[in-house]
Parts: structure tokens; sequence; C-alpha cells
């Protein structure tokens, strides 16, 4: 079944917007409910973001392929299945739906939609987690292609939920969401400076994860 590029981009914004509005709505509940316990909070927010990732890849992944993250669509273009003036949109409606997802949570639980994060989210340990959170994100994806490709919903989704734990920036590993959580001056929220380093972090993590995936996926 092919479906039309509006169907696509439409696939990509929301897709995008709802795993963004999951990430910062569950932080937000998460820190209400948790009492000052930061790890029930993270745990709080890490399992809907686990969860709802298998959904929207499950039910998208047929239309657009399920990228919600510019470092997906930047590592497909780089490996000739994606043309640049696609890939651009999809970029476009990733980032502009990931805000509004951002601005939609902000708005669900009261908050002034339009708020900008001091969170702050820096350092050499939370550079080096995005770029291998980005890389274990990419293989993930790349590999279970070739190996089982009906299993990237459940890997996606599970992969996340450890990263989430695993490393010390929590596992954005995603530009759109990166842009979407300086909107949110809450649990899920960065400092617009800081989100700038990791999205350098995350395309590092890509051109990582393609000479790995080269090598793993090297047939005789």
């Amino acid at each position: 079944m092919t479906f039309t590029a509006r169907a696509q981009l439409l696939a990509e914004f929301l897709g995008t917007g709802t795993l963004v509005c999951t990430v910062v709505g569950s932080g937000i509940m998460a820190e209400s409910l948790a009492g000052g316990n930061v790890a029930i909070a993270l745990l709080g927010n890490t399992i809907p973001t686990g969860a709802i990732l298998f959904v929207l890849i499950t039910m998208l992944a047929p239309i657009s392929g399920a990228h919600f993250n510019p470092a997906v669509t930047l590592a497909f273009t780089l490996r000739g299945e994606l043309e640049i003036p696609k890939a651009v949109k999809f970029v476009i409606a990733q980032i502009t739906g990931g805000i509004l997802g951002c601005l939609v949570a902000n708005y669900m639980f009261d908050l002034d939609v339009f708020q900008i994060s001091q969170k702050i989210r820096t350092g050499p340990n939370q550079w080096a987690s995005e770029v291998t959170a980005t890389v274990g994100l990419l293989l993930t994806i790349l590999v279970c292609l070739r190996s089982k490709p009906d299993a990237i919903p459940t890997a996606v989704g599970l992969y996340i939920t450890a990263a989430y734990w695993f490393t010390s920036s929590t596992s954005f590993a995603n530009p759109a969401v990166a842009v979407s959580r300086v909107f949110s001056n809450t649990f899920a929220g960065i400092r617009p400076e800081d989100a700038a380093l990791f999205i350098l972090c995350q395309i590092v993590g890509v051109f990582v994860a393609m000479v790995l995936a080269k090598g793993l996926l090297e047939e005789k």
C-alpha cells in the first residue's frame, strides 16, 4: 500500500507531536505525584515513553516509516533511501509537531503554554550519553530492519525504556525532541543552550552508528 506525501508528512507531524506530548506530559504528572522521589518520577516518565513508541511505530510505520526523529531521517538519507527534499520536509514536520505536542502538554497541565526551560542538562558525561544513546537507537533500527523488521516497534520502545536509565542524559537521542523540550520548564525540559549541544552530539551519533551498522551487516 502506497500513501501520499501529505499522509506521510501528517504521520511524522502527529507521531512526533504525540511522542513529545507523552514525554513532557508524563514528566509533569510523574514529578507531581512522586513526592520529591526523583527515581519514581523518572520511572513514571520512562514507562509511558516506551509504551507510546510501540503504539506510534506500529500504527504509523506503514505510512511514513515512523521516523519521528531527524536523526533517523538523516540516517536513511545517508543510506540513499530518502531523497533530500523529502527528508527536509520530514524534519520540518517532526520539529513543528514536537513543539506543538509540548505546548499541548503544558496546556493540559494548566501551565503557561509558552515557556522556555531553565532545566540544566550539560557536561561531557551528558554529551557522551547523547552520542551513546543515539548510536544505540540507530543500531536498533538498522540492524532490526535486516534481522527482524516486525520487531522494530518493540525493540525501539524497549531500547528507549532502557536508555532512560543507563544514560545520564536520560536518552533524548532525537533532535526534534531536544528542540521541543526547550518549551517546557518542567521535569522533562532542557535549556536552549544545552539542547544545541545535545543535537550536535546526536548528529555525531548518527555517523558513528552508520559506520558500526555497515560493519555489523557486512555479508560475504
